[in-house]
């Protein structure tokens, strides 16, 4: 069966017109014949959105009864077994009735899908789940109700609803979005221009990137591969060369004239890995792209002019930065050159060749001598082409007569691939030229003058210097590409152990400097900080630095001690001692110093994380803290001032038994305002150790009848079964009835009404066990301790009230006198807290 066509229109606020539109689009589907009904929808007593309902077939919704309260939700099975094409589903983020098939309305509209059904559905941008968090920060209020991004990312079509503030404030205040009594509040918390930029900004960024998801699906799916200029993409090549940060702060302010605009930084890595750009470099550059808001890749690939346009081209870049050539003269004459190619392949996109100050000053001397043989091979190769020569030109005179030219030739070409295997092309070639003289002189007639006689063997002596020439150079290289080789793969080694190491969790500065040490065989590994700020002006005292991390013996005090250093910024050093290091070594050392100025970073962006949290958690208690305590503070106050103000009017004439009763509501207001005190009170000293405590034989048979009495109205819901042979446990007869108060209590709060809570009690070895067991709608297994901190209530439909102190105050007190609370499911449903106490010894 073919998957249904999901259709969301995505509300940049409340009130927008996403509900009006889904429906105007259904009765548009109507009128072309096609089979639509309403699954749901939520008119919110708007009466031009409740008019286009009218000629609309609607599908009954199903009742869920819950805590007595009856509730209607969208009835998934009746909307399948009518089978439409189209079914109207609104609120994609509503969250079902507990008790429902699915927890969300979005899991519903799944299960209508897969059943061939398509489904035109709506949400606000404040119920995506990646953007709620700064909804909440924009509007202060939390959406508690909220979608998978993923979930409408799938959808086969989102359009957008939307409205300017003005505009829908204009609404709000025609009373076409809320009722006139709530129309003012609305508009000055919610509902304020800046709140409905900030959220319609949001919608439109959101959408932004779904239509682009499309449009690279769209041209993968075509083979497209030219570009496109919807959006401009920056993209700037880096070769970890100087020039790098120049062409990076060129490439961003390209990117910043064009609001909106995309900046990418992209490296090229040669497939053999052989010609790797400085680390250090590219890490840093790296670095700054991220901080002016771009990204950085990596690609690899021989080829670097296709390799950088195939990238532009994946990405839809509009604009390309590249650097000028760094090579000489000389070699852009045989070779046109990375930015030159690129420019001539580029097609659509633009290319800006940026100048700079290292432009044709070549790739230095350093970058040329990696791939030189040792000084030791080179010395050793001109001493075996020095007396090789000699040696075998006196080998062969005795046997002149009997050996042939060609023969004496290929035994002088053995030699310099001899010598060309040990030092390399150079003396192989002077081997070649000197073997050529020798061989004319010594072996080809007239013996004794430079002078040939036979053409032959003057095309052969010219065809053995050819032939040797050829042969050194390629030997030379091939010495060359493996010495490059094992440097490289030596490096990559130790950069994957290093990744490693660190991935694995260990310290990440210790890890990465030990690490050093052992690699390289060093005494002492150190990590310098200036203490001070950085005074080039004042040289008559030298800088102090202090030691941050260290692994080995002595370590270094100030980068002029260490025997090899690497500034990292200008106030970090990593400083080395031991031995010199060369310059290919030096190349790891700049990467491993770069990766600990990172590991330093994190290290310390942990540290202000781990001195905030206690922070933000106080600051979150204490916002949680005022909210319910506002809450339940205001409700007991507002019913006895309601109450006493009423007893003081001098306009109505009460009689005895409506005096009675305010009287009562008074009393009973402020007794749960005292009670409300007493726990805040109580929590307090418990958190601060100085809870007064009065242990003592209490019997159980006493306390179990008072607590029940000071429910006060809520009596009536409990039913005590304790039997009178119960032992006496050791506790505070006060604490233990204000922990029972507190428990039945909150298990009458859950209980549907005609259940009764049951409390009871019994004896299990030295300990005796009360019970109190409600029907409610119990809690998952996995959130059973999450009840006892403090400020949270699980269960309730309304989680956004009440202090929710009586668990963990009650555990508190609980434990305090020597006892334990636990909870467990209640067979059948709902949930059974079980008190723990001590028996008293005889």
């Amino acid at each position: 069966m073919t998957r249904g066509r999901l259709r969301v229109y995505l509300g940049a606020a409340p009130g927008v017109g996403k509900t009006y539109a889904m429906l105007g689009e259904g009765r548009r589907a109507t009128e072309r014949g096609r089979d639509v009904v309403v699954g749901l929808v939520e008119t919110h007593g708007r009466p031009r959105t409740a008019a286009l309902l009218e000629g609309l077939e609607v599908v009954p919704r199903r009742s869920v009864v819950y805590r007595g309260a009856t509730f209607t939700e969208l009835d998934v099975e009746a909307v399948i077994a009518r089978r439409p094409k189209v079914a109207l589903i609104d609120e994609l983020a509503h969250t079902n009735v507990p008790g429902s098939k699915n927890v969300k309305r979005w899991q519903d509209i799944d299960e209508i899908l897969d059943a061939g059904i398509d489904v035109i559905s709506t949400v606000n941008i404040q119920h995506l789940e990646s953007v709620n968090d700064v909804v909440q920060e924009i509007t202060g209020v939390p959406q508690r109700e909220t979608v998978p991004d993923e979930v409408v990312r799938r959808a086969d079509q989102i359009e957008l609803v939307d409205m300017s503030p003005e505009a829908l404030r204009r609404r709000m205040a025609h009373g076409n979005v809320y009722a006139p009594e709530k129309v003012s509040a609305a508009m000055a918390n919610y509902f304020r221009v800046g709140n409905l930029t900030a959220l319609r900004e949001l919608a439109l960024l959101w959408v932004a990137g779904k239509v682009d998801d499309q449009l690279d699906r769209y041209r993968a799916d075509h083979g497209i591969k030219g570009t496109w200029e919807t959006r401009e993409r920056v993209v700037v090549a880096l070769t970890g060369g100087p020039e790098g940060d120049t062409l990076v702060r060129r490439a961003a302010r390209i990117a910043a004239r064009t609001k909106g605009a995309d900046l990418l930084a992209v490296h090229v890595t040669r497939a053999d890995g052989l010609a790797g750009a400085d680390p250090a470099s590219l890490a840093r550059q790296r670095t700054l792209v991220e901080s002016m808001g771009g990204t950085y890749h990596q690609v690899v690939g021989d080829d670097v002019p296709r390799a950088l346009l195939d990238f532009a081209r994946g990405v839809n870049a509009t604009q390309l930065v590249l650097g000028a050539s760094r090579r000489g003269r000389f070699a852009q004459i045989l070779s046109r050159g990375v930015g030159v190619e690129t420019t001539a392949l580029s097609g659509s996109i633009d290319v800006h060749l940026v100048t700079h100050e290292e432009a044709k000053k070549g790739r230095g001397r350093r970058e040329r001598s990696r791939a030189a043989l040792t000084r030791k091979r080179r010395l050793a190769g001109w001493a075996v082409a020095t007396a090789g020569l000699p040696a075998l030109t006196a080998a062969l005179a005795p046997f002149r007569d009997v050996l042939q030219l060609p023969s004496e030739i290929l035994l002088f070409l053995c030699l310099v691939v001899g010598v060309a295997l040990i030092g390399g092309m150079w003396p192989a070639i002077v081997a070649a030229v000197g073997g050529s003289l020798l061989l004319n002189w010594f072996f080809t007639p007239p013996v004794g003058r430079i002078t040939i006689a036979d053409p032959e063997n003057l095309l052969a002596l010219i065809v053995f210097v050819l032939v040797a020439a050829v042969v050194s150079t390629i030997v030379d290289l091939a010495a060359r590409r493996t010495r490059q080789a094992a440097r490289a793969g030596a490096d990559a080694e130790v950069l994957s152990t290093l990744a490693g190491h660190v991935l694995r969790g260990e310290a990440a500065l210790p890890s990465l400097l030990g690490r050093l040490r052992e690699t390289f065989g060093l005494e002492s590994v150190t990590l310098l900080e200036r203490a001070g700020e950085p005074t080039p002006d004042d040289q008559s005292e030298p800088a102090a630095w202090r030691i941050i991390a260290t692994s080995g013996a002595a370590p270094c005090t100030a980068p002029a001690a260490a025997d090899t250093d690497v500034v990292i910024s200008d106030r970090l050093v990593l400083a080395a001692r031991g031995r010199l290091l060369d310059a290919s070594d030096r190349r790891v050392l700049e990467a491993f110093a770069a990766e600990a100025a990172v590991a330093l970073r994190q290290e310390r962006l942990e540290q202000e994380a781990g001195l905030a949290k206690p922070l933000a958690e106080a600051d979150r208690m204490r916002t949680a803290l005022l909210a319910a305590v506002s809450h339940d503070l205001r409700t007991p106050l507002s019913a006895a001032k309601a109450a006493v103000e009423s007893l003081r009017s001098r306009d109505v004439t009460w009689t005895d038994e409506d005096r009675d009763e305010l009287l009562a509501t008074a009393d009973e207001s402020l007794t749960r305002l005292d009670r409300l005190v007493e726990n805040l009170l109580d929590m307090s000293r418990l958190q601060a150790g100085v809870l007064g405590l009065s242990l003592q034989p209490v019997a159980l048979e006493d306390v179990v009848p008072r607590a029940i009495d000071d429910l006060g109205p809520l009596r009536e819901r409990v039913e005590g079964d304790v039997s009178a042979g119960l032992p006496e446990i050791v506790a505070d007869p006060a604490l233990l009835e204000r922990v029972l108060v507190n428990l039945m209590a909150n298990a009458v709060r859950h209980s549907p009404p005609g259940h009764k809570v049951l409390v009871t009690g019994s004896r299990h070895d030295d300990e005796v066990e009360i019970r109190i067991v409600d029907r409610g709608p119990g809690i998952p297994p996995e959130q059973h301790e999450r009840v006892f901190l403090p400020f949270q209530r699980l269960g309730d439909r309304d989680n956004g009230t009440g202090v929710g102190l009586g668990l963990a105050l009650s555990r508190g007190l609980t434990e305090a006198m020597g006892g334990t609370l636990v909870p467990e499911e209640t067979p059948g449903g709902g949930l059974t807290m079980i008190v723990s106490l001590p028996v008293s010894p005889p």
